[in-house]
């Protein structure tokens, strides 16, 4: 798998972008460089002129492609639900039976990421991490509505309705089924959110991952 997801083409919605970053040198280096800055700096400090200033480009040339820094975060955040949309698809595809299907579903949104898999101007790790920190800030905007006509979240709600379907299959007559897949893909974050900044507060730690937790809670819900 770690091979095939290395060529695959990862489609971001066009609307997102004034370029498409993937068409150029220019284009892969402000990804690249924005997930590494991001990650050092945090979001809230993050600017097209200090990014510019780290792949020696003028800012300028940066805006050619994103039109706001608020653009590059839900470039990065489609990003990375896609390539996790084709991870659950892949891990899945084979497994016919229900719950095992689920589970392993499950595993993968809920996981954290620790290998980078060979994307050459992406670092997935890193880009989990800024995710899990900072991913909210694409969407808790006044705009959001707006983006979400505009289809800017369609991958992130298409990987929660290929959750949903799953745990219908196990239980047809389940009501919540869409707000437990929900709560499966961002409560997977927050807990290992929890987990780096507040431990105190979470018991998936020493062993226990947050995986395990989600597994258990979605078993008995489904019971």
């Amino acid at each position: 798998m770690k091979n095939l997801l290395s060529v695959l083409k990862i489609a971001v919605p066009d609307k997102i972008y004034l370029k498409d970053p993937e068409t150029s040198d220019l284009g892969k280096r402000i990804i690249e460089h924005s997930i590494l800055l991001i990650h050092e700096i945090g979001f809230d400090n993050f600017t097209f002129k200090k990014l510019g200033f780290k792949i020696g480009s003028n800012e300028s040339s940066i805006y050619r492609y994103f039109e706001s820094k608020h653009k590059l975060l839900l470039y990065l955040s489609s990003w990375y639900w896609a390539w996790l949309e084709y991870q659950l698809v892949i891990e899945t595809f084979s497994i016919s039976e229900s719950k095992a299907k689920l589970e392993k579903a499950i595993e993968v949104v809920t996981k954290t990421i620790a290998i980078d898999s060979d994307f050459s101007h992406i670092n997935e790790v890193i880009l989990y991490k800024i995710i899990v920190n900072e991913s909210s800030k694409s969407f808790l905007t006044k705009e959001v509505d707006t983006e979400n006509k505009e289809g800017y979240f369609e991958i992130y709600k298409r990987l929660i309705t290929r959750l949903k379907e799953m745990i219908l299959a196990i239980k047809p007559e389940y009501l919540f089924a869409l707000s437990l897949a929900s709560s499966i893909l961002e409560g997977g974050l927050h807990q290992n959110f929890l987990n780096e900044h507040f431990p105190s507060i979470t018991n998936c730690k020493d062993g226990k991952t947050t995986t395990s937790f989600f597994i258990h809670l979605v078993e008995n819900t489904l019971k």
